[in-house]
């Protein structure tokens, strides 16, 4: 059993870590709308320190993992300025404290509470009907390859946009996932 005991300290240890680094981006996030890069860059080397102390090279490589797919999910929202590049940071950092399955479930659930955020939000500032129209550009430039869409352009740049912190929507996913040992995946 005292081998069953440590594996269990051990992924208490990873689990701790990640929901610290997010719930410290969440709040920095929320308050100064930035996820600064002494967090990430630390959230990053500890997730893997400890995966290697933990479990060795298997360890380091399930975060070089973790870390990857966060990258190639997520390059593309932040190339089209979607979300921020501290929010692609952060989530790196997670997937090497966490490895892929893991961060695949926190991926998820920050991207389903991401939904409902920006929804509140939406109906809070009672922008539904524009946020329709714009819906509606999109999906028309989309469907005709951008032919005809210049005069009604919508952009992400746009200064009256919706700007939502996405590391509170990444920090409440880990308070989900850790508190209700949800697996939001079938892995």
């Amino acid at each position: 059993m005292p081998a069953l005991h440590n594996v269990m300290w051990n992924q208490v240890a990873v689990w701790a870590l990640a929901l610290l680094v997010a719930l410290w981006a969440g709040w920095l996030d929320w308050r100064f709308r930035r996820i600064p890069n002494w967090l990430t860059v630390s959230g990053f080397v500890l997730g893997l320190g400890v995966n290697g102390a933990v479990w060795g090279w298997t360890g380091v490589k399930g975060g070089l993992e973790g870390a990857g797919i966060a990258i190639a999910v997520l390059i593309v929202p932040v190339i089209l300025r979607g979300i921020g590049a501290g929010d692609l940071k952060l989530m790196i950092a997670l997937g090497a404290c966490l490895g892929p399955w893991k961060f695949l479930n926190v991926l998820l659930a920050s991207i389903f509470i991401a939904g409902i955020m920006a929804i509140v939000e939406i109906v809070r500032k009672r922008r539904v009907k524009k946020t329709f129209g714009n819906l509606a550009v999109l999906i028309r430039a989309f469907a005709t390859f951008g032919l005809g869409a210049r005069e009604t352009l919508v952009t992400l740049d746009d200064p009256g946009a919706l700007r939502l912190p996405f590391g509170v929507a990444i920090a409440a996913a880990m308070v989900l996932v850790v508190f209700t040992k949800s697996n939001l995946l079938i892995f």
